[in-house]
């Protein structure tokens, strides 16, 4: 369980979040077809928990949008779409393990460690591949996703963005950072 959802967002906040999330919806309907906002609505009503790691989301400047609608489990699918990486989750390096292991120089976090404080989770590289499917996303920037066991073992990280017009899968050492280089969470309500 997360940090996250024990956190309740006071009413003006999520009023105001509920509000921008639908003009957000209703400016960007290419990125969720055949989904209906009244729905996604009642949804998120009736699982206040999952407010505030949506609140975090637009906080940390990523703002969050349907991207999908689980027919299994009933779940919405909302991913950070900014253009950009978030600019208030950059220039941090990959995972706790990784920040601990700087020796100078330390960046203020690590990219696992913010997702698992805001309950999120990092996009996959098939999710992030999924994304830049609704639109061009990185082109400036880029993002860890999350790295597969074997590789992180072996100290490093993957990262991915967007360059001539096609997604790019790169490697770093996870306790490198950037200032261009930030996260994209996910969150099934």
């Amino acid at each position: 369980m997360s940090k996250a959802s024990n956190k309740k967002l006071p009413a003006p906040q999520r009023e105001e979040l509920l509000s921008t999330l639908k003009t957000r919806f209703a400016k960007n309907m290419n990125r969720h077809k055949g989904i209906d906002w009244n729905a996604v609505e009642i949804r998120l009503k009736s699982n206040p928990a999952t407010l505030w790691p949506l609140y975090e989301m637009e906080q940390t400047g990523g703002e969050p949008d349907v991207v999908g609608y689980d027919k299994k489990t009933g779940e919405y699918i909302f991913y950070d779409c900014s253009p950009e990486s978030p600019a208030g989750r950059r220039s941090i390096c990959y995972d706790p393990e990784a920040l601990i292991s700087r020796k100078e120089h330390k960046p203020g976090h690590s990219a696992t460690g913010m997702a698992e404080e805001m309950g999120i989770e990092l996009l996959t590289e098939s999710q992030y591949r999924e994304l830049q499917q609704l639109g061009k996303f990185d082109t400036k920037t880029s993002s860890w996703v999350k790295t597969p066991e074997a590789i992180r073992k072996l100290g490093g990280a993957i990262f991915c963005d967007r360059r001539y017009d096609t997604v790019f899968v790169y490697h770093n050492g996870a306790e490198s950072y950037y200032a261009a280089r930030g996260f994209r969470g996910a969150l099934k309500v």
